[in-house]
């Protein structure tokens, strides 16, 4: 089976050999094991722009190379014409030689491929559409025209189309699906945390704001003015590392939170096993890998209520769910801490609830579908 990947995901080209993100890296090797070759669809990046990277494991038949375009200005719009209408023809070249189509959305390239794979309704084919699926959200309509051509059953057949979360009045080929880091074999139990001495707070993610890092210090800080000994460690580079050192610095609370910049799995993992809490008060979210990671290692997760993550907690029977105004969240976080119980529960259902999505099972998915 030739299986062909149209994304925007950049590939890297370092001294001959081909580097992409890290955590895509590791989920296409268990794509390209049911293929007999896979090709990409993609564009090239010459730098990797604070990306954490890894080689790619696996030979490439072909790299159909488009151009990446943004509409962040009046001159790359007219550019993005000429560039959208050549990588269509790239597109459409490479969906005519493959037996099996995978997409990956939202993006530009992703928004391009849903349009060009329309002309090839019997080829089967696959999409994963990486953001925020709920069809409430406020989203660019670029985002909202993909939704609607890949639920669209007229236009786009043959097709099982990957989504985070449930959502009603779905089409049939709207599939709930999950990503995964750990195996079955990575579920040991889990250290028994308490109340009593340090709270450990984690966050993992790129530090903008529609991550909302900041936030996340500013809830620890005002935990830690009420007299609680906590710590907050935050992993993860971006543009908002100078505003958060600035805020951490002002406010002297370098004592209890931590910058640690990119880090391996490893070191995360450790972080997770040790902590009370994992943060994420991000304005939107596909599938919020860091707390399905948290989760796995019994992190009581403090998250928004965007994309899948009511879902994932329950609607608070596994965490809890921000209302990002400090003085209601910090009372929220106070019930919890007060009521060792409840800790105790909310992080077990975490636990379990989490461990349900392994790559065991995520790889036994995808193997389904691929046949």
């Amino acid at each position: 089976m030739k299986l062909l990947i149209v994304s925007a995901a950049p590939f890297i080209l370092k001294e001959e050999k081909c580097f992409a993100y890290s955590p895509y890296v590791k989920e296409l090797i268990i794509w390209v094991k049911y293929a007999k070759e896979v090709s990409f669809c993609c564009p090239v990046w010459k730098t990797q722009n604070g990306l954490l990277v890894d080689q790619i494991p696996f030979e490439i038949k072909k790299h159909f190379i488009v151009v990446d375009f943004n509409l962040n200005n009046f001159i790359n719009v007219v550019k993005a014409f000429f560039y959208a209408f050549l990588n269509v023809l790239i597109i459409f070249k490479a969906m005519s030689q493959a037996d099996h189509i995978h997409l990956r959305c939202p993006g530009n390239i992703g928004l391009l491929g849903c349009l060009v794979q329309i002309l090839f309704p019997n080829k089967p084919k696959t999409a994963k559409y990486a953001g925020n699926w709920d069809p409430n959200a406020i989203q660019p309509w670029s985002y909202r025209f993909q939704k609607w051509i890949l639920a669209n059953t007229f236009l786009t057949r043959n097709i099982q189309v990957l989504v985070y979360g449930e959502w009603e009045r779905s089409s049939k080929n709207i599939k709930p699906f999950f990503t995964a880091t750990y195996f079955e074999t990575d579920k040991v139990p889990i250290k028994d945390l308490n109340l009593e001495g340090k709270i450990n707070f984690v966050f993992v993610g790129t530090l903008v704001k529609g991550k909302n890092p900041l936030y996340a210090i500013q809830l620890v800080e005002d935990i830690y003015k009420k007299g609680y000994t906590v710590s907050l460690e935050l992993y993860g580079e971006g543009i908002e590392r100078k505003t958060l050192e600035q805020y951490i610095n002002s406010h002297n609370l370098g004592q209890i939170i931590k910058l640690n910049g990119n880090q391996n799995q490893e070191t995360i993992t450790n972080a997770y096993k040790k902590s009370h809490f994992v943060i994420l008060p991000s304005k939107s979210e596909g599938w919020p890998k860091a707390v399905a990671e948290g989760m796995f290692w019994g992190c009581v997760p403090i998250v928004t209520p965007v994309s899948c993550l009511p879902y994932m907690l329950n609607n608070g029977d596994r965490g809890i769910l921000l209302q990002i105004t400090l003085e209601k969240d910090i009372q929220q976080l106070e019930v919890v801490l007060a009521n060792k119980t409840d800790f105790k529960s909310k992080r077990i259902n975490a636990l379990n609830w989490s461990r349900k999505y392994t790559i065991d099972v995520f790889e036994n998915e995808i193997k389904k579908m691929l046949k």
